[in-house]
């Protein structure tokens, strides 16, 4: 009987507070906005940049879709001695020869033909895995990574020469212990000694006797497949050149990222909003959110209590401090993730998720959430129905009005049974009570993402060529704010592709003024009469 009087009175100052909202003529901005976590690989996505950019990438597709006469043997490139210093490091660090593999095998391969484009090279994972874990090494007591020198990472010493680069890699593996954070702590490393072997029970095209050597192997793999790189850019244009395009891409979408990302938030446009969800979020990025005095004065900035310090990719949520005055009362992540079907693996990932309760300055209690799908968005859906149990399971969530902005993952065509249809997803949210800053019915070319692979990265399987960019890359509704359908309406909508509040629709982004490859989406919230029951 107490807890019916309880949620009595709690449903009575919530109308009221609804009832004085609508008096008031306040409204409620909703932002959401994927910031993206730092890539990186300069070169990795096709960006919207300048004639010599497109050109360089240009002649780069060009090289390795039609090599010709260039498709020389990878001793002329990753020459003998180069191979026989590095076999000798290798075996000096107690590690077997190679020798063989490189006589009988590699050093007659087509540097095209027969290794880029090897499918077998890929699945075996011999070039792509050393790259994985020496690209970028985050290194402790610093706020600079180390880069292996290589083209497709923030590397910036000169590469204007195979000798040159070759000097600097061997150095970089073998003669440059670095102290980094393992699960055991905090340990001195050279970056070989990060590497990890190759297991044919998880990548089972690499035979036994490749197995054994995986470690030496997949080091010569690297090796070569960085010298071709080299070779490569300084192959189709002047070193000067491309370094100097490669510079100017690292300084603004890399080291100047998060600043030029909290310039836009500042901005007049968005430093309004009354709720802003965003996803990809790294502890530097809410520590200089909250160093900026323009944002620290408007907003509550909430992040995760359960941080993810290891991918440093985490949601969070700013609460406008004049609508929002205490800020959030309570984190209910964890409601929300033991909330999950019983028996159901559901793909997400220390951060992913944040849910929040807080009370507005009219008394009107609100459960908002932030959430970064995965890449498929299988999760998306078993989320929002967890979010959805977790305040109907909990008396104290009852009358909570629900905001919930997120990257959903979802595809225009998706793959069934591997990614998330966006309509099955509006039908999914609507089947809840809820209604999106896109109606009940999503227009599934309503995009939010455009962005593709380029050729300089190790997976050419995924490179899209410069005239399929769009109709080959990810160009897919992806973003939403959801609400309670009898609570809000919307008033106006807009998303962002630009930082000015003006989305262009054949531009593929990031740019180097709009640092993240998902649109900002943000939508005016009008409170529903209905919602406010007899207090009007």
């Amino acid at each position: 009987m107490l807890i019916n009087s309880l949620q009595t009175a709690i449903l009575f100052v919530t109308m009221k507070g609804i009832a004085a909202m609508i008096a008031s003529g306040r409204k409620l901005t909703v932002s959401t906005w994927n910031v993206a976590a730092i890539n990186n690989n300069p070169f990795e996505y096709w960006i919207t940049y300048n004639e010599p950019y497109e050109n360089l990438m240009s002649d780069v597709e060009s090289f390795l879709e039609a090599p010709g006469d260039r498709d020389v043997p990878v001793q002329d490139v990753f020459n003998e001695d180069m191979f026989s210093k590095l076999d000798g490091r290798m075996q000096q660090v107690g590690w077997e020869s190679v020798r063989s593999y490189w006589d009988t095998d590699f050093k007659d391969r087509k540097i095209v033909s027969g290794f880029m484009k090897d499918k077998l090279l890929g699945s075996k994972r011999l070039a792509s895995m050393p790259d994985r874990i020496t690209n970028t090494i985050n290194v402790v007591g610093s706020d600079e990574p180390v880069c292996r020198p290589t083209i497709i990472n923030m590397y910036d010493k000169d590469l204007s020469s195979l000798d040159k680069w070759w000097s600097a890699w061997e150095e970089f593996m073998f003669d440059t212990p670095l102290e980094i954070q393992t699960k055991k702590g905090m340990e001195q490393k050279a970056p070989y000694e990060m590497l990890q072997p190759i297991k044919k029970s998880k990548y089972p095209d690499i035979t036994e006797d490749e197995e054994k050597v995986s470690l030496p192997l997949q080091t010569m793999c690297g090796a070569i497949f960085d010298a071709i790189l080299v070779h490569i850019m300084n192959t189709v244009t002047a070193p000067d050149e491309w370094q100097g395009i490669k510079s100017n891409i690292v300084e603004n979408l890399n080291k100047k990222k998060v600043p030029r990302t909290l310039e836009i938030l500042e901005s007049s446009t968005y430093i309004g909003s009354d709720i802003i969800t965003l996803q990809e979020v790294s502890g530097s990025f809410i520590d200089q959110a909250k160093s900026r005095p323009s944002l620290d004065e408007a907003f509550h900035i909430i992040g995760p209590e359960n941080m993810d310090s290891v991918r440093d990719q985490n949601s969070v949520i700013f609460l406008r401090k004049e609508t929002f005055p205490d800020g959030a009362s309570a984190e209910i992540t964890s409601l929300v993730e033991s909330s999950f079907e019983q028996g159901v693996t559901v793909p997400v990932a220390k951060g992913d998720i944040l849910a929040i309760t807080t009370t507005d300055r009219d008394g009107v209690p609100f459960v908002i959430a932030s959430f970064h799908g995965d890449t498929n968005g299988l999760a998306t859906k078993p989320v929002l129905t967890a979010t959805m149990k977790a305040i109907s399971s909990d008396s104290n969530l009852a009358n909570h009005k629900l905001i919930f902005g997120l990257d959903a993952n979802t595809y225009e065509k998706a793959k069934p049974g591997k990614q998330q249809d966006v309509m099955d997803f509006g039908k999914h949210y609507v089947s809840h009570g809820l209604s999106s800053c896109w109606g009940d019915v999503p227009d599934p070319q309503n995009y939010t993402t455009y962005n593709s692979r380029t050729y300089l990265q190790p997976q050419l399987n995924k490179a899209c060529k410069k005239s399929d960019k769009r109709s080959n890359g990810d160009v897919n509704p992806k973003d939403f704010i959801l609400f309670g359908k009898d609570d809000f309406e919307v008033e106006s909508l807009w998303k962002d592709n630009t930082g000015d509040k003006v989305y262009l629709e054949d531009t593929a982004f990031p740019t180097l003024s709009f640092p993240s490859d998902h649109g900002i989406l943000a939508t005016v919230l009008v409170a529903k009469s209905s919602a406010a029951g007899d207090e009007l």
